[in-house]
């Protein structure tokens, strides 16, 4: 049986103290605004998880600082209170502009992927922590991975595809230049009287120093 969301009222229930964004609009008693279309956003409770949402305008939802973690798998079941927002078809959105996060109104957000499977992009306010994902996004990203454990499987395998040769060619240059370095110095010692050469010294260097 799936979980029945509940549109509340912005009136009826606020989130005060939004991350580090002392004067968010809905500590003032005001609606969010959708990042999308600037429509206002309305809270949507699953029951164990509120989230803002552009119900009956384009669909999306705004997660605050790691809410988006508690409903991002499949078998969290919160999350299937968030799939099938309300939507107008008919409402056309600019992928491509830059969006404002609702929650701190001046800050833009940052858009990237997802995940390392680079297939979803979300948009992340580096302020307060909150991502912005739009309609059907949160559907694909719990479609990616079955759990925590498969995420960060994914991450470091790609790490390694990403890194580990970088990082061998890096060990590689580095013992070299310690064997350069070695040769360098004994040449370096060769070369020069070995009173120059700073610290304690052979037998007979130290002696003509005494004898100074």
């Amino acid at each position: 049986m799936g979980i029945t969301a509940h549109y509340t009222p912005l009136n009826v229930k606020k989130r005060a103290g939004r991350g580090s964004c002392p004067v968010s609009p809905t500590t003032k008693g005001l609606p969010m605004k959708c990042p999308a279309c600037h429509n206002e956003m309305q809270l949507l409770d699953s029951g164990s998880v509120v989230v803002d949402a552009c119900v009956g305008h384009c669909g999306g939802v705004w997660f605050d600082n790691f809410e988006l973690k508690r409903v991002d798998e499949q078998h969290e079941d919160a999350g299937q209170a968030f799939l099938d927002i309300p939507r107008d078809p008919a409402l056309k959105i600019d992928m491509a502009s830059k969006r404002k996060c609702p929650v701190c109104e001046t800050i833009t957000l940052r858009r990237h992927f997802f995940s390392v499977k680079r297939k979803i992009e979300v948009d992340e306010c580096g302020q307060c922590g909150g991502i912005w994902l739009d309609a059907d996004e949160l559907r694909r990203i719990r479609g990616e991975f079955v759990d925590e454990a498969a995420r960060v499987h994914a991450a470091e395998d790609e790490f390694s595809k990403t890194f580990d040769k970088e990082l061998d060619t890096m060990r590689k240059e580095s013992d070299e230049m310690v064997v350069r370095a070695n040769k360098f110095a004994s040449m370096f010692k060769a070369l020069l009287p070995s009173t120059y050469i700073p610290g304690p010294q052979g037998g007979q260097a130290v002696k003509r120093m005494d004898q100074r």
